[in-house]
C-alpha cells in the first residue's frame, strides 16, 4: 500500500528560562550509563512480541523547514540534526519522573484498576481506585541523537502504614530507535509515534513540559492515544501521566512510596469544554518534517526549527475533556488524515497544546505544544495574574505562542 509523505509538525512548548534550568548528570556520565544501541535496528526487533504490523509505517529522514520569516527558507534535506539541540532535549528529557498515571476510554471514563490489584480494604470501603503509582526513569545520550530509551513502572497500590512498602506491577521499556517517528524540542518536549500489535495501530504520546513551572516543581504530563487506522479509523483509548521531576538518572533503584509528590488525578474535575473551543493564533511556531525519499534508518528522529505562525479554530468535535486541565481530540480532517491532539490549560487563558496528523495509512504529521489565550486576557497588565507575555519565560524563548483571539460563546 503506498504511503502518503510523513511530516512531523511541533508547536511549541514553553520551559523555564535559563536561571530555572536543573543540573542533571553531565554528557559524559549520562553517556556512561546508557546501553549500547543502534539508531536504526529493524522495527520488527524492538516491537512487543516480535509482532508486525500490516502495514509498515515508513517515517523518514528530516525535511527541516525555517519559515517564521520567509516561506522560502528551508535547510537541505536529510541533513544531519543540531547535536547541540538535542544534547539539551536530553538533559532535560533525562532523570528519575515519578508520579501516577491512569487509563480512560475514548469518551473519557477512567478505567478502574484489576480487581486483583487493589488491596480488600479499598473494597471494604467502598473506594474505587483509578490511578496508578508510576515511575518513568528516562536517559538520553546527549552525544548521541536518537539514543534515548525510558521504562515505565506501575506500582501496586498500598493502604495506609503499607504505603511505603512499593512493589512494582508491571515494568515495560521503549527505545526510541523502536519509534516510527519521533521529534523533540530542547525544552525536553516529544511526540513520538509507536506501532503497536498485528494491526494498523499507534500509540501517538504527546510529551509536554509545563512552561512556567519552578525548577523545583518541574513537572511534565505525558498523553498517549491508541489510534486505530484503516478501513474504520477511531480513538480506542488514552492514556495520562502527570510527573514531576526528581532527580538524576537511576533506573529506578528507589520505589517512590510515599515520597511521590504528585496525587492521584484520574477522579477529578474536568476541564470545561468552554475553555477549548474557539480561535486561537500561533505568533511563533516551530515544526520538523519528514520526507518519503529520504533514508529511513537516520530519518525518523527530527528536532524542531523555527515555521510561519498560524491560525486555527477548535470546535467540539471529537474533544474529549480530561482531569488536570487536559483534553484530547480526536477526528476526521477529509483526505484520509485524522487530528491527534492534547491540551494542557495552563490558566488565565493559556494552554499548551500538542497536534498530530495521521493518514488512513499510518503515516505521521504532527506538531506540538504552543500556548494559547484568551481574548479577554489581552487587555490586562502584563503583572495581572493569568497574563504573561512571551517573553516573560525567558529571553531564548524556543516555542511558538498561541493566543486565542476570539472566545467561543458558551
Amino acid at each position: 500500500m503506498p504511503l502518503l509523505p510523513t511530516q512531523f509538525r511541533l508547536l511549541p512548548l514553553s520551559l523555564p528560562d535559563a536561571r530555572q534550568r536543573r543540573g542533571i548528570l553531565p554528557p559524559a556520565a549520562a553517556a556512561s550509563l546508557l546501553p549500547s544501541w543502534s539508531c536504526s535496528p529493524p522495527l520488527s526487533r524492538l516491537r512487543s512480541r516480535g509482532r508486525q504490523a500490516k502495514t509498515r509505517l515508513r517515517v523518514v529522514s528530516p525535511e527541516t523547514s525555517s519559515t517564521a520569516a520567509t516561506d522560502a527558507a528551508t535547510t537541505t534535506a536529510g541533513a544531519p540534526p543540531d547535536n547541540s539541540k538535542w544534547a539539551e532535549f536530553a538533559t532535560r528529557v533525562s532523570g528519575e519522573w515519578d508520579g501516577f498515571g491512569a487509563d480512560f476510554t475514548a469518551s473519557g471514563d477512567p478505567v478502574e484498576l484489576p480487581e486483583k490489584v487493589v488491596p480488600e480494604a479499598y473494597r471494604e470501603w467502598g473506594v474505587q481506585v483509578v490511578d496508578w503509582q508510576t515511575q518513568c526513569p528516562t536517559l538520553a545520550d546527549p552525544g548521541a541523537p536518537c539514543a534515548l530509551h525510558y521504562r515505565l513502572v506501575r506500582l501496586l497500590p498500598t493502604v495506609g502504614c503499607e504505603a511505603d512498602a512499593a512493589t512494582v506491577h508491571t515494568s515495560h521499556q521503549r527505545h526510541a530507535s523502536s519509534a516510527a517517528a519521533f521529534a523533540y524540542a530542547a525544552a525536553g518536549s516529544y511526540v513520538a509515534a509507536w506501532p503497536r500489535g498485528p494491526a494498523l495501530v499507534l500509540e501517538v504520546e504527546h510529551c509536554v513540559v509545563r512552561p512556567d513551572a519552578p525548577a523545583e516543581e518541574a513537572g511534565r504530563v505525558r498523553v498517549v492515544q491508541t489510534v486505530a487506522l484503516g478501513r474504520e479509523a477511531r480513538l480506542r483509548g488514552l492514556k495520562v501521566f502527570a510527573e514531576q521531576w526528581y532527580g538524576p538518572f537511576r533506573d529506578g533503584e528507589q520505589l517512590g512510596g510515599c515520597a511521590v509528590g504528585e496525587t492521584p488525578f484520574a477522579a477529578g474535575e474536568k476541564l470545561d469544554v468552554a475553555e477549548v473551543i474557539g480561535q486561537w493564533e500561533t505568533t511563533d511556531a516551530a515544526a520538523a518534517r519528514f520526507s518519503g525519499d529520504l533514508d529511513p534508518e537516520t530519518g525518523k528522529f527530527a528536532e524542531l526549527s523555527p515555521d510561519q505562525p498560524r491560525k486555527l479554530v477548535r470546535d467540539a468535535e471529537g474533544v474529549v475533556t480530561l482531569p488536570k486541565q487536559l483534553w484530547s481530540a480526536f477526528k476526521e480532517l477529509g483526505d484520509g488524515e485524522f487530528l491527534c491532539e492534547v491540551g494542557w490549560a495552563l490558566g488565565g487563558g493559556g494552554a499548551v497544546t500538542s497536534r498530530c496528523v495521521l493518514s488512513k495509512d499510518g503515516d505521521v504529521k504532527a506538531r506540538v505544544p504552543a500556548v494559547d489565550r484568551h481574548a479577554e486576557w489581552r487587555s490586562l497588565p502584563p503583572t495581572s495574574a493569568g497574563c504573561r507575555r512571551p517573553l516573560d519565560f525567558g529571553a531564548n524563548w524556543p516555542y511558538p505562542i498561541q493566543q486565542r483571539t476570539k472566545r467561543a460563546a458558551r
